[in-house]
């Protein structure tokens, strides 16, 4: 996988070029020296996004059931408030 970084410019000046380089792997766009936007082929969009169809199973843990879970006892004092 080749990674290529073009400013905005560059991009603007031969976007077929950027096309090209994005078959090769992502292609990094910057505004000002600062990354901005990434260019990829849609297979490599699709590789990214496969099996993450909500926010839930983006976050999921899978496994998380097997890690030993024994908190200590948390004791909390209460007192009154003093409304006076």
């Amino acid at each position: 996988m080749t990674i290529t970084t073009l400013s905005s410019r560059e991009f603007d000046q031969d976007s077929s070029g950027a096309k090209k380089a994005a078959r090769k792997g992502p292609v990094f766009i910057t505004d000002r020296g600062r990354p901005a936007h990434v260019l990829l082929t849609i297979e490599d969009y699709r590789k990214l996004v496969r099996g993450a169809s909500n926010i839930v199973e983006l976050l999921a843990m899978p496994g998380v059931e097997d890690i030993p879970f024994d908190p200590a006892p948390v004791k909390i004092s209460i007192r009154p408030a003093d409304l006076s």
